[in-house]
C-alpha cells in the first residue's frame, strides 16, 4: 500500500472581507457623527418648542441649572461674572452667538435675569436652547 505524502497547506488570510468590514464601520461612524450636535455646556432638561432647530456657528453657551447655578460654557460662574465675560468674548468676535441654555424647571425670573445680562453685554445674536416637540397635533 502506497500512502501519499502529506502536504501541509499554507494558511490564507482573506483580506477582502476584512476591508469590507472596516469600510462599513467607517461609513457607520461617519453617518452617526453627522447627526451629533456638539454642545459645550452643562446638561439641563430643556423646555420643548415646535420651532426648535439646530444652528451651527461660533457660539458661547450660558447655562442656568435647575438649582440656579450659572455656567459659561462648562465653567461655573456667578451671575455678576456673566456680563464681563460676555463683553470680553464679544469684543474678540462681535458675531458670536450667545445661546441661553435654561433648565425647564428654573423659574422664569432666573431666565429673565440671565437674558437681561446677555443683552446688557450687547450680544446681537441671542438664542434660547429648546428641544423639539415629539408629537405635534
Amino acid at each position: 500500500m502506497r500512502l501519499r505524502a502529506y502536504k501541509q497547506r499554507k494558511a490564507r488570510i482573506e483580506i477582502i472581507p476584512m476591508i469590507d468590514t472596516i469600510f462599513f464601520l467607517l461609513v457607520y461612524f461617519l453617518i452617526a457623527s453627522l447627526t451629533m450636535t456638539r454642545m459645550n455646556a452643562q446638561k439641563v432638561a430643556l423646555p420643548q418648542s415646535v420651532t426648535a432647530a439646530e444652528h451651527a456657528s461660533h457660539q458661547v453657551i450660558v447655562t442656568v441649572g435647575h438649582d440656579g447655578r450659572c455656567f459659561l460654557d462648562r465653567d461655573s460662574v456667578t451671575e455678576a461674572q456673566i456680563k464681563p465675560a460676555l463683553v470680553s468674548r464679544l469684543a474678540v468676535d462681535p458675531q458670536l452667538t450667545v445661546v441661553i441654555n435654561c433648565d425647564k424647571d428654573q423659574p422664569v425670573a432666573g431666565f429673565n435675569r440671565v437674558f437681561d445680562l446677555v443683552k446688557q453685554a450687547n450680544a446681537t445674536n441671542v438664542m434660547v436652547a429648546t428641544t423639539p416637540v415629539e408629537n405635534v397635533r
